[in-house]
This record gives structure tokens, sequence and C-alpha cells, in this order.
């Protein structure tokens, strides 16, 4: 009996990343699989009306309806190279984004309004062994391992707001470093 608790206690994190990594990559959360090192937010109709959901609505989108923050998700793989996350002004509204490694389940990091602030910012997000310069202006986030689970959400105050937290989500997103403009 204590064997099959601790198997329990010790896989079920695993098994529910493997779960969400499924449902990113594979399924998607209504509009088809999310590629690797993209974010996806879930559709404001979706958000407006989670108990009438589209038929090709992911029931994991759906699952535990949430009515005041508007998520985005998105699988990092950084054995390529790293990834920057771009978080745009949000006026002081509530965001976060946090970063899981999927190995443990360990949330590593947050960027957000109690850690970070609301500004603007760009944050390089590098892999285990990475050796490189940061690019000025930005903070750099180790992750333990090449592949990180990436959770955001964005405060909606009521139904009126939605558009503006939906355009507010929308700008969060990564991009390789490689491929970063000098003027971004």
């Amino acid at each position: 009996m204590v064997v099959g608790w601790f198997l329990f206690i010790y896989f079920w994190p695993r098994m529910m990343l493997y779960v969400y990594k499924r449902a990113i990559l594979v399924k998607g959360l209504g509009d088809g699989p999310i590629p690797v090192n993209t974010l996806y937010t879930e559709p404001q109709v979706l958000f407006a009306d989670p108990l009438h959901p589209p038929a090709s609505a992911s029931k994991l989108a759906t699952t535990g309806v949430n009515r005041d923050t508007l998520p985005t998700v998105g699988w990092l793989n950084l054995s390529k190279g790293p990834q920057i996350l771009h978080v745009p002004d949000m006026a002081g509204r509530y965001y976060s984004v946090q970063f899981t490694d999927p190995s443990d389940g360990t949330n590593f990091a947050y960027v957000g309004k109690r850690t970070t602030g609301t500004e603007a910012g760009d944050y390089l997000i590098v892999g285990p062994g990475w050796k490189g310069a940061v690019p000025g202006g930005m903070a750099q986030i180790p992750s333990p391992n090449d592949s990180v689970l990436v959770i955001g959400r964005v405060f909606v105050a009521s139904d009126s707001d939605l558009p503006t937290a939906f355009a507010l989500t929308k700008q969060i997103q990564v991009v390789p470093l490689t491929i970063r403009q000098p003027s971004q």
C-alpha cells in the first residue's frame, strides 16, 4: 500500500505533464496542433462562453473553466538555442508567465506583475549548459531542462475587457534568439 502511494505521488505530476504536452503538441486546444516554440492563446469565443464551446474545442481548454484570466500556453525546446519571451506593457494589469520543468513538474521561474512588473520586457530563456552573451536590456531565465512548459495568464476584468485582454495576450510571444531584430 505504501509503495502504491509513493508511485502515485511520484508519477502523477509526470503523467499530467505528458497529458499537457500531448494536448499542446499533438492535439492542440481547438485549432490543431501547436508548434514547438510558439504560444497559443485561447480564442475569445471559448473564453467568453466556456460552457458552450465550439465542437472543435479541446476538452482540456474547457475543463476547470477559468473566468478571470485568459490563458496562453506553449512548449519550448531549447536544445537548438535560446528563446526570447516578449511581454507587452500591461499598464498595471495582472499577468503571469510560468515556466515549468516537465521532467519533475517544478516551476522554476515566473515573469509577471508580482515578479518583474508590468512594463514591456524581453527575457532570454536558455537551456542547461548554454554559453553566450545575453543581449542588452534582457534578463536571463535559466532552465534546468531543454523542454519547458509555458503557461501564461492575463487578467480579464469583465466581458467588455475581454478584447483588450485578448490583444495583450496575443502580444506575449516567443522567438528564437537567432532571428531577433536589432530594433526590437
